[in-house]
């Protein structure tokens, strides 16, 4: 297990840290953050999945988010396993975050398989879901838990090389202030319109699944790149949904689909929302 006390905010980044942080800002409040925010810090080290939760001492934790790249998403598999296992009662991983810090300061960490707090916990978590490596940012929070951005590598991509690491040493505190950032918005954010996808249903049958997803998003207020990111889409694939799903409902703008399905979201004056 590896520690680091993180550089002042003030330390010169590197451009591809800079570039990766920039694009993950640009998600914050976004319903496609997760997907999007992984593929920012790509831009940066390769991770093939993240997960962002929080743990208590005296109580279970508890996942704000997470997502996959490049393999399959096992992350909410992972979890659920540390949870309700109680693996989290003997994880030990954390305490140079709680122990060598003030509370709000963040500190990184770099965990290898064979370093799990217990031969449980590696078995079950890393070894059976192909899982080489945890690099994280944490930090102890006022109610005194624990916020922490986990990047894991899988087979076969290896173990992050020490140019990966350098950049996520730059990077690692102001990803933790973005994602904290994003999960105060999400847990404050109104909830998206119950029941949209029969709405949308009852009003036109012929709607395909596809049709469907697309419009049910932008209902929620995605934008055509998060819709294309939640999904697995392209963005001209997207809008190709979108142009088909419109001509069946007789619509041209989202400003006509909130109008009919959200009314007091319609704008009531300007230009039409494409």
């Amino acid at each position: 297990m590896q520690a680091w006390t993180l550089a002042p905010a003030g330390a010169p980044c590197a451009q591809a840290a800079l570039a990766a942080l920039a694009a993950v800002i640009e998600a914050v409040g976004r319903a496609g953050f997760a997907q999007q925010a992984l593929r920012a810090v790509n831009g940066a080290l390769q991770a093939g999945s993240w997960a962002v939760y929080r743990v208590w001492p005296d109580r279970p934790p508890a996942m704000h988010l997470s997502a996959s790249q490049g393999v399959a998403d096992t992350t909410a598999s992972c979890f659920a396993i540390y949870r309700d296992s109680g693996l989290y009662r003997r994880d030990c991983s954390f305490e140079a975050a709680r122990g060598r810090q003030a509370r709000g300061s963040s500190v990184m960490l770099r965990m290898h398989a064979d370093e799990a707090p217990s031969a449980d916990h590696r078995d079950a978590i890393y070894l059976r879901h192909g899982m080489l490596e945890r690099l994280s940012v944490a930090r102890t929070e006022a109610d005194g838990s624990l916020l922490a951005v986990n990047l894991y590598r899988h087979q076969p991509q290896g173990r992050f090389s020490d140019a990966e690491v350098e950049r996520f040493a730059l990077l690692a505190e102001p990803l933790l202030a973005a994602v904290a950032r994003h999960v105060d918005w999400a847990q404050q954010a109104p909830p998206a319109p119950l029941g949209s996808r029969q709405a949308l249903l009852q009003r036109c049958p012929a709607l395909t699944p596809r049709e469907l997803d697309v419009l049910e998003r932008l209902l929620q207020g995605m934008t055509y790149d998060g819709i294309a990111a939640d999904i697995g889409l392209s963005l001209a694939t997207v809008k190709t949904y979108r142009a088909r799903a419109f001509e069946r409902l007789d619509i041209h703008f989202k400003n006509e689909l909130f109008a009919l399905f959200v009314p007091d979201a319609a704008p009531a004056t300007g230009a039409p929302l494409l």
